[in-house]
């Protein structure tokens, strides 16, 4: 019994020196096995010496792109955007600018076809060929332009020396009533005024013959200008299909569908525009002419042709005509019709702005009066006159163009979303595109509608 406590305690001993030994050999293991692989420079930890006692470790930064507020983002990336796109409007404008002659004749050409293209669609029906009835069109659509012209300009040079003699008498009847009017106004002022005007007139001779000539080199480009509208008008009206078709070849495959119909609403838009014009100015010509006649306004027709040319600019032609009229009837006939030619201009001007133009023009062409009002500041200032006839018209064709391509692109995403499935598939109803015509410029109907919606499947 004396022997077996001796044996228990040396084996106890012997497994604790083999524990011993093993636990050793780990570790050795363990410190070998770290110095083969060296830690990432994140999972080791700085030495003491990098840092100072009283410093703390410094914290990793973020993404510069994650430090910037979202909004300040947004704005960046469309202020660039817009950056891009003000770079190539400026470019743009600076091309037309130096084509001006060129592109505002293409404009006018435009206008016209827009206006004459009816005429022909109507005798190709009737049977006549289409170089005979482009060749009639346009004959009859230029003379009748040309008899206007021809008919103010004799009216103009018949009437001068009567009209000359009533602007004097005008002129003296003005005097006298300054002089005996309560504005205390003596001879010697109006004397004074009239000699400030001649000094004004001798002090600028050089500029008034520089301006002369540069009034010859107009009339060249009109000239020039009205040639290029005129050969422009034939081949729209006769080849504006093909010309429309070869267009289209230069647009984009993947943009083509749309843009293919979005030309025909452009179309549409721009001829009512064109057609309801012309039916608004020539109703404010006959009316306004109809009123300065009876008020015995000389040159009452030649008047009137003004009146129906300066309609065509909106906002600031009826006011130059009309004020016009108001002039010539104050010079000559006196405050009294002078007045009442006033009285019939405005008058005639509230039936147009609130009756005939949202009556005869429609919802197609409906532009807002502050976008009216602004793009005939900016097409004047881009390219005077002409730039203020275009602007509207322009403004017109571009509200329709955007919501239409905003409407193809919407159909088009729902085209290619994928189908729902389960209860809700059987609540949806199938988008079908609208309709994709390549209509020309000239030459052929008036493009169809917008498609109508299909009905939802019965449940």
């Amino acid at each position: 019994m004396s022997r077996v406590p001796g044996w228990l305690g040396r084996l106890g001993a012997g497994l604790s020196e083999m524990s011993e030994r093993l636990d050793e050999r780990r570790v050795e293991v363990q410190r070998e096995s770290a110095e083969s692989e060296p830690a990432p420079p994140e999972a080791s930890a700085p030495s003491p010496e990098a840092f100072p006692q009283d410093s703390v470790p410094p914290v990793p930064r973020p993404d510069p792109a994650h430090a910037v507020p979202w909004g300040v983002r947004v704005a960046a990336e469309a202020g660039w955007r817009l950056l891009v796109l003000a770079g190539t409007l400026w470019v743009l404008i600076r091309v037309i600018s130096a084509v001006q002659l060129v592109v505002m004749a293409f404009v006018v050409a435009l206008l016209l076809t827009a206006l004459l293209q009816p005429t022909v669609a109507r005798l190709k029906r009737a049977g006549v060929p289409g170089g005979a009835a482009t060749a009639l069109t346009a004959i009859l659509g230029f003379v009748v332009i040309g008899l206007m012209g021809w008919f103010v300009t004799w009216q103009v040079m018949a009437n001068i020396d009567n009209l000359s003699d009533q602007v004097q008498g005008g002129i003296d009847d003005l005097r006298r009533w300054l002089l005996n009017s309560p504005f205390h106004v003596t001879d010697k002022q109006i004397n004074g005024i009239a000699q400030n005007l001649r000094d004004a007139i001798g002090n600028n001779t050089d500029s008034i013959t520089s301006a002369g000539l540069e009034g010859v080199t107009v009339v060249v480009e009109a000239l020039t200008g009205i040639l290029l509208a005129f050969f422009s008008t034939l081949f729209l009206l006769y080849d504006g299909r093909r010309i429309w078709e070869w267009t289209l070849k230069l647009v984009p495959a993947a943009a083509r569908p749309g843009v293919a119909g979005a030309g025909p609403r452009a179309w549409a838009t721009l001829t009512a525009y064109v057609r309801g014009t012309v039916i608004v100015a020539l109703i404010d010509a006959i009316f306004i002419g109809l009123g300065i006649y009876f008020l015995n306004v000389p040159m009452a027709v030649p008047l009137a042709v003004f009146i129906f040319l300066f309609s065509f600019i909106p906002l600031v032609g009826a006011v130059a005509s009309g004020a016009l009229a108001v002039v010539v009837a104050l010079v000559t006939q006196g405050v009294f019709a002078a007045v009442m030619t006033l009285l019939v201009v405005l008058a005639v001007q509230q039936i147009e702005g609130h009756i005939l133009q949202p009556f005869i023009l429609g919802r197609a062409v409906r532009v807002h009066p502050l976008a009216v009002v602004l793009s005939v500041a900016a097409g004047g200032m881009v390219a005077g006159i002409g730039g203020a006839i275009v602007a509207v018209p322009l403004v017109a064709v571009t509200n329709t163009v955007v919501g239409y391509l905003h409407t193809y692109s919407r159909e088009q995403a729902l085209r290619h979303a994928p189908r729902p499935r389960g209860a809700t598939a059987s609540n949806v109803a199938p988008v079908t595109a609208a309709p994709v015509t390549a209509a020309p410029a000239g030459g052929a109907e008036p493009p169809p509608g917008p498609a109508a919606e299909p009905p939802a499947p019965d449940a």
